[in-house]
């Protein structure tokens, strides 16, 4: 087995660590609480310290040296100090078998294959399966969500529009991107990823980052990101569900002849500009195009016009037989009223106004869009002060 080999398998170790939100904390922190929580966990399962020995499985032979470790390292002894509740970091502690560090060797030695299927690293016989380590990850990390309260409608619309074909869920693709706002089916369960923290690079190069999972039977979880990519790459009954595709404008069914023309799509930013970042959830971007949505918006981190940030697709409206920029141009004018005013700098350092930005909550998007389709949208008109729709001549029906 080669180097490469073995620092997958422990960065494997790192993202089973209990998840612990971040703070103020730098990566480098919170890689050491992570990898110390790892250990915390084995003996509030296993009742005893992780120890050396040829008769111990190389998760454990791992935790022990890296219990030696933070034990040695000052730097690390005054982040986990005041985490150390069951005094592990402690040196009079006993260890039944030789303390040294595991030797390089050694772990090639017990991860060593041969000819013998029986023998490859996939039955490895002193390694935890995935459905344990699983197992033992649920009881560890989910924990009930407080406020509820907030994600529920979420759940409740996501059924109502998988029901009405609104939404669909399609096969998750291995290691696919994951975003703030993407819903799941894991387990059975309707996953909503609420937040995502700040990405990190772990000892191995890999890119990560915290997230705070949503689910629908009221619980959350606080867990890396290539910990749930990897949950839903094993789990091959997973799903993503899809953000709202209502389908042609002015038709209820697609007909043959219908002339494809381009969807209207809105975009939410995620820009770390404060202002947005506090607005994030009604700030969005209202836009037409022709052809690929996805491909649009592949480098907005690059322009100006999608406010130098990467965003996330929130809803696509399929159009046909209609001129798609002229749509865009009705919608923008009906939400005047909530227009973003923010000026930005390209790379040149040239002043730009992105005018396609609103202070607007997609609920109202989406009927403004339903009224279009009943051709009434002019009887009404967008309040800012309600976020909502009311008629012109009695202001006072909102929708």
């Amino acid at each position: 087995m080669s180097e490469i080999d073995l620092n997958e398998l422990r960065a494997e170790l790192d993202d089973f660590a209990r998840p612990q939100k971040s703070g103020d904390r730098s990566a480098r922190e919170e890689r050491i609480i992570a990898g110390f929580e790892e250990i915390e966990r084995f003996v509030e399962e296993r009742g005893r310290l992780p120890q050396q020995g040829a008769d111990r499985d190389i998760f454990e032979r791992l935790y022990a040296t890296r219990l030696e470790s933070l034990r040695e390292s000052e730097e690390c002894r005054a982040i986990l100090e005041p985490l150390d509740s069951r005094g592990l970091l402690a040196m009079d502690h006993d260890i039944e078998a030789n303390t040294e560090n595991i030797s390089d060797d050694e772990l090639f030695a017990a991860l060593k294959t041969e000819a013998d299927p029986q023998n490859d690293i996939t039955h490895l016989t002193h390694v935890r399966s995935r459905q344990e380590i699983k197992a033992a990850e649920e009881i560890a990390q989910r924990v009930p969500c407080l406020d509820f309260a907030q994600f529920k409608p979420i759940f409740e619309t996501t059924r109502r529009q998988l029901a009405s074909g609104e939404r669909q869920t399609v096969k998750y693709q291995d290691n696919a991107t994951i975003q703030e706002g993407d819903l799941f089916i894991l387990d059975g369960q309707t996953a909503l990823v609420a937040s995502r923290g700040e990405m990190f690079i772990s000892d191995y190069g890999a890119p990560n980052c915290r997230l705070r999972v949503i689910y629908d039977n009221g619980a959350e979880s606080d867990l890396l990101l290539r910990s749930l990519q990897r949950a839903l790459n094993k789990d091959k009954t997973s799903r993503r569900i899809t953000t709202p595709d209502l389908g042609p404008l002015f038709a209820q069914v697609e007909e043959p002849e219908d002339w494809p023309t381009g969807y209207i799509y809105v975009l939410r930013s995620q820009s770390d500009d404060p202002f947005i970042a506090e607005h994030r959830s009604v700030i969005h971007k209202i836009g037409a195009t022709g052809g690929d949505v996805k491909k649009r918006i592949a480098n907005a981190k690059k322009d100006p016009t999608y406010l130098l940030a990467d965003v996330e697709i929130i809803a696509t409206f399929k159009l046909a037989n209609l001129d798609g920029h002229k749509l865009e141009a009705l919608l923008h004018k009906f939400f005047d009223p909530a227009r973003l005013n923010v000026q930005l700098q390209d790379r040149f350092g040239i002043p730009v106004s992105p005018r396609e930005w609103f202070l607007v909550p997609l609920e109202a998007i989406e009927a403004a869009i339903e009224k279009i389709q009943a051709g009434i949208i002019d009887q009404f008109q967008y309040d800012p002060e309600t976020a909502s729709l009311r008629r012109y001549e009695q202001n006072l029906e909102r929708v």
